[in-house]
């Protein structure tokens, strides 16, 4: 993202003229908010299906000021979300320079900080931090230490002749060194109960406490948790006072609509650097797809589907594209259907099945793909007429493809196709796509639509596919 120029004041004295005013981080996000309401612009860029459920209670908490938890299912975009709410911070916020906690030059409240105003008065030396360095983030895991998320003593100042009681001995943790930002721990509930403890006061008293003294810091953060729904309401796992401490509980779920799916899936996938093109009609398989495992009765729905699952499907079948266009000198690698079965075998470890599908999680997931792309070829060229296609395969005629035939050769062994290009655009192939690879990939699909449809037979063997009458 690009930034703007850094602001010019740099002392206490050219902050004031500047008519620079105070605010606290959540009256921040909250005026950005609503400015961006009224004037109609994108809040949460790069969020996809969560404009009319979840955006609408996570603005309202933003606008309530309150700390939050977002509550959802592995590879929802928890995370995703939480830092796109940097986005509402002011782009340059001035800080005290050096400052361990990014204090205020107008109320400083370390120690440090505060002998410095002292001395310098309105030449105290101002420094400005960007918005994206205002966001802290920690994923919670047993092994985290009160010290990593709060603070402990510095074993090296009190060596260097400071008392255990001095401030200054603290080496802040994440917290702290968040303050004036965003911070947000993740899986909230695999943190030990002694850990949660310690972020009671941070979110209520707004201090903290070291080795058994109050340093009163009072901290100006917006705190977010992500956690599973399942863990979260467990209470073995998360103790009822923090529970209290926040404000709002927003559940976060998975793309809702199809249309949601492939616009993430194409938002997401890095398919620029492969080098390769996705047909939109691989791209909406592959979203029937993950539809599908997420509904199956053979998949463990309390863990979940990951949005992940549906990217690396995407990116998995465009590099075998890219696999075939370097092994048979292809000069465009086009993503056709012989390369969506790799894709099971990739992804099934994205998967918890249920303890009674065990050895079964390929023939699973390859059913599912078969439902998939049958569901797309109804939906595209459910009323087409694939005559012409069909008179290809008279009496003994087939077509043999494969991961490893090329597109040329692929349409060679089909031959002349009347209605061909009907064929194309019906499956969202318009100005640009008459390669010869967006040919085959459309009558690769059409061939494999009409063999689930069951107009045609076909055999694999050893990595080919034949399709014959």
């Amino acid at each position: 993202m690009h930034k703007s120029p850094t602001p010019a004041p740099s002392t206490l004295r050219e902050l004031r003229e500047s008519g620079h005013r105070h605010r606290t981080v959540k009256a921040e996000i909250r005026e950005n908010l609503l400015a961006r309401l009224r004037a109609g612009e994108p809040r949460f860029p790069g969020i996809v299906g969560f404009d009319d459920t979840v955006l609408p209670h996570l603005e309202r908490a933003l606008i309530a000021g309150h700390d939050l938890v977002l509550l959802g299912e592995r590879g929802q975009g928890k995370t995703r979300l939480i830092r796109t709410i940097t986005g509402l911070l002011d782009e340059w916020s001035p800080v005290v320079e050096g400052c361990e906690i990014n204090d205020h030059p107008y109320a400083p409240v370390c120690v440090r900080c505060r002998r410095l105003a002292a001395a310098h008065g309105d030449d105290l030396p101002v420094a400005w931090k960007h918005r994206e360095d205002r966001y802290g983030e920690k994923l919670a895991t047993p092994d985290t230490s009160v010290g990593d998320l709060i603070g402990d003593v510095d074993p090296i100042k009190i060596a260097e002749g400071r008392t255990l009681g001095d401030p200054e001995t603290v080496h802040y943790g994440l917290v702290p060194r968040t303050n004036r930002g965003v911070f947000s721990v993740n899986e909230l509930p695999d943190l030990a109960e002694r850990i949660q403890v310690a972020l009671l006061n941070v979110l209520e008293e707004r201090d903290i406490q070291v080795r058994g003294y109050n340093l009163r810091l009072p901290l100006d953060i917006l705190l977010i948790a992500s956690a599973n729904p399942e863990d979260y309401t467990n209470r073995g796992r998360i103790i009822t006072p923090l529970k209290d401490r926040f404000g709002a509980e927003i559940r976060t779920h998975y793309p809702r609509t199809v249309e949601d799916e492939l616009v993430l899936i194409r938002q997401e996938a890095d398919l620029a650097a492969l080098g390769a093109d996705l047909p939109d009609h691989l791209v909406e398989v592959i979203a029937r797809f993950t539809r599908l495992v997420r509904e199956s009765t053979a998949v463990d729905s309390r863990s979940g589907v990951s949005a992940r699952f549906s990217i690396a499907a995407a990116e998995t079948a465009a590099a075998s594209a890219v696999r075939r266009a370097a092994l048979t000198g292809e000069e465009r690698p086009v993503t056709r259907v012989c390369d969506l079965p790799g894709v099971v075998h990739t992804l099934r470890g994205k998967v918890e099945f249920e303890v009674s599908e065990e050895g079964r999680e390929i023939d699973v997931l390859a059913h599912l793909l078969r439902r998939a792309t049958a569901e797309t070829f109804r939906a595209s060229l459910g009323g087409a007429d694939l005559a012409p296609l069909l008179d290809r395969f008279g009496e003994g005629a087939q077509v043999e493809s494969g991961a490893l035939v090329p597109a040329h050769e692929l349409l060679r062994r089909i031959g002349r196709v009347e209605g061909l290009s009907k064929i194309m655009t019906r499956l969202g192939m318009g100005e640009g796509d008459e390669s010869p690879g967006h040919a085959a990939a459309a009558l690769e699909f059409t061939l494999e639509g009409l063999y689930l449809m069951r107009r045609l037979s076909k055999d694999e063997t050893d990595g080919a596919t034949v399709y014959r009458t």
